[in-house]
C-alpha cells in the first residue's frame, strides 16, 4: 500500500512538534550530555556550562515528559538520581548529528572561510 503524500498543513504541524520537542539551547546539549555518559545531575550541569540548576532541572523534566529520558531515583542518603535515555531519544540522534555538521558548516560560512 502507497503511503499517503503529507500535505503542506500537516508539515507545517510536524516541524512545529517536533521544534515544541527540540526548542530552545539546553534541550540538545543535555541529551547530548546524558548520551556521552553523564547521567547524574551535577554532572550533566558540568556539562553543559551555564545552566543553571532551575533551568536544567526544568529541561529534564520537560524531556521525560516528551519521553526521551527516565529517571531514576536510588533510596540511598543522600538520594541518587539518574537521568537516561529512552530508545525513543535514539530516533532524534541522527537529527541531532546532521544539526552538528549543518552548524560547523554555517560557521565557515560566516567566517567567510
Amino acid at each position: 500500500m502507497k503511503e499517503r503524500e503529507i500535505s503542506d498543513k500537516e508539515i507545517i504541524n510536524y516541524l512545529q512538534d517536533t521544534l515544541y520537542v527540540i526548542n530552545g539551547k539546553w534541550k540538545l546539549p543535555v541529551l547530548m550530555a546524558i548520551k556521552r555518559g553523564s547521567t547524574r545531575f551535577r554532572e550533566i550541569q558540568r556539562y553543559v556550562p551555564p545552566i543553571t540548576s532551575r533551568v536544567l532541572s526544568s529541561e529534564l523534566k520537560l524531556l521525560e515528559q516528551n519521553k526521551l529520558v527516565t529517571r531514576k531515583v536510588y533510596d540511598e542518603i543522600p538520594v541518587l538520581v539518574e537521568y537516561t535515555l529512552t530508545t525513543y531519544s535514539e530516533t532524534l540522534f541522527p537529527i541531532i548529528e546532521l544539526m552538528v555538521y549543518w552548524g560547523k558548516d554555517h560557521r565557515k560560512v560566516i567566517a567567510g572561510k
